[in-house]
């Protein structure tokens, strides 16, 4: 069940994170880099997080 809420919560984020990409088309290209490189940064830490907790859930 913790595994599910985990999953739901970085699938909200990413979410989150691609509508604002699309809300925002005029950004110029270094505050476009630097927002895929924050998402690059949130998904692998996400992923990270929630190796590590599906592996204490077992």
């Amino acid at each position: 069940m913790r595994a599910r809420y985990l999953k739901g919560v970085t699938t909200g984020i990413m979410i989150g994170f691609t509508a604002g990409m699309m809300l925002i088309p005029q950004a110029d290209r270094s505050t476009r880099r630097k927002m895929k490189k924050s998402a690059r940064v949130v998904r692998n830490t996400a992923e990270d997080v929630y190796d590590y907790m599906k592996h204490i859930v077992r």
